[in-house]
């Protein structure tokens, strides 16, 4: 049964933009589309507030994350890994 409520979330992937909360990291997906009245390809971005329970995720990490209950008014998504580390220089 769990395999089942493991499949039907959702699960994205995107870069942390700032880790100044805590226990909580902001994360930036972009993605193109082309606009269907204008035929361009445009760029869209959406942000989301994924909880992070250790801390671990940094600045300019790629990380996957999924969905779940709400954990607050705008944060109901969980760090699931961190795919890739990013130095960044301060």
């Amino acid at each position: 049964m769990t395999t089942n409520e493991e499949k039907s979330k959702r699960t994205l992937v995107g870069v942390v933009v700032s880790d100044k909360m805590d226990k909580t990291v902001v994360v930036e997906i972009k993605r193109l589309y082309k606009d269907e009245r204008f035929h361009k390809y445009l760029k869209k971005t959406k942000k989301y507030k994924v909880h992070d329970e250790l801390s671990q995720a940094k600045k300019g990490d790629v990380i996957e994350f999924c969905e779940g209950r709400p954990l607050s008014k705008t944060k109901s998504m969980y760090l699931k890994r961190i795919v890739k580390t990013q130095a960044v220089e301060s």
